[in-house]
């Protein structure tokens, strides 16, 4: 196995990951790789070779608009990919498909995957759009005895719409915690994070000595939701508060910044050990205890599995 480059810390590594069903997906500079515990207990390994990324990748704070989008791809194809290996039973033909569906299929014909694919991708981002920007900032609205011509009005309403959005964002993971299959989801990012923590501190890959890791790692894409939520403060403080439809427009047109921004100061999270980055870190890290759970050997196993896949042939 080859070793990562990394800074005295220890902290800088080019691998990442998302937690599927009953498996994983890492991804590296030049390669992914999707691990899945198939029902009879078998480890099957998906390994692709990533296309060259191009010079928006290489642009600061947009290379972060540029990165989400991509994640956000290879995650819903390793999620579909990860579901055909579902227990289902094979007699079942109570399935009937949709009308939309037979209408996608005739449409697109032999790229009707590839396009239920982007699909999925487009309504998750208008839902999370919808959600956690539009609806804050319409319920903030709402709220009288703020003086919105002032300069501090302005930040007292973004900061109102803010924490809105926060509490919104913990009661969707509270919620989704409940859920048993979930829970399952959950011990896999923990998995993912423990692999990584024991990759990034030049340990062999085995169970025992990626178990002694801790779940939680700054990098996470709760992480970055979090600080998402910071920087939209900031942001949308800068832009004013207008009237609804204004607002609303604003806030579209401002997404991609707030993430580019973001994207960032998580990559300077992952780098750095200094008190200042561990203090803006640690919100993120608290609300993993919401989003991953400690995990089984099994699927440890199911980790190194796809992170091996990932560093076969591959320096990072």
């Amino acid at each position: 196995m080859k070793k990562t480059k990394t800074n005295n810390n220890d902290t800088n590594c080019n691998v990442g990951g998302q937690a599927l069903i009953e498996g994983l997906l890492m991804i590296g500079p030049g390669r992914s790789a999707t691990a899945i515990r198939k029902p009879d207990g078998q480890i099957i390994i998906e390994k692709k070779k990533l296309p060259p990324k191009d010079i928006f990748s290489k642009i600061p704070v947009v290379r972060g608009v540029f990165n989400f989008v991509r994640q956000m791809v290879f995650g819903v194809k390793a999620l579909m990919y990860s579901a055909e290996f579902m227990d289902i039973d094979a007699e079942d033909d109570s399935y009937k498909p949709s009308k939309f569906d037979k209408f996608i299929e005739r449409v697109a014909g032999d790229k009707f995957k590839d396009v239920l694919i982007y699909f999925s991708v487009f309504i998750a981002v208008i839902l999370g759009i919808g959600l956690f920007m539009l609806l804050p900032n319409f319920l903030a609205s709402l709220f009288g005895g703020i003086d919105k011509s002032t300069r501090m009005g302005v930040i007292a309403s973004n900061f109102l719409e803010g924490v809105i959005r926060i509490i919104i964002f913990l009661g969707y993971l509270t919620m989704a915690s409940k859920l048993n299959d979930i829970k399952r989801v959950w011990q896999y990012h923990g998995a993912e994070h423990k692999t990584i923590h024991c990759f990034e501190h030049h340990e062999e890959l085995t169970v025992e000595n990626v178990q002694k890791y801790s779940t939680k790692h700054p990098r996470c894409g709760t992480s970055f939701l979090f600080i998402v939520m910071i920087v939209s403060i900031i942001v949308f403080s800068f832009a004013g508060w207008h009237n609804r439809l204004m607002n609303l427009l604003l806030r579209l047109i401002l997404i991609p910044l707030v993430a580019g921004l973001s994207y960032e100061l998580l990559k300077l999270g992952g780098k750095s050990n200094g008190k200042i980055m561990r203090i803006l870190n640690y919100p993120g890290l608290m609300l993993q205890h919401l989003t991953t759970k400690e995990p089984e050997d099994d699927q440890v196993e199911v980790a190194i599995a796809a992170l091996n896949g990932v560093l076969e042939g591959e320096e990072i």
